[in-house]
């Protein structure tokens, strides 16, 4: 998941030079979403792996 992060945000950097502000801003909020969503199931996993 952090990969597709790391992806979507090489895209938004590339769309931002290029000044695709639409494409940018979109690649940017899903990078962000996944990362997120990486944060989170790795702070579950590590509770988890805590408690076995």
């Amino acid at each position: 998941m952090l990969y597709w992060a790391a992806i979507f945000l090489v895209i938004a950097l590339v769309a931002a030079l290029f000044g695709f502000g639409g494409i940018a801003s979109a690649s940017a909020g899903i990078a962000q979403i996944l990362f997120v969503v990486f944060l989170v199931l790795f702070v579950i996993t590590l509770v988890v792996q805590v408690f076995r």
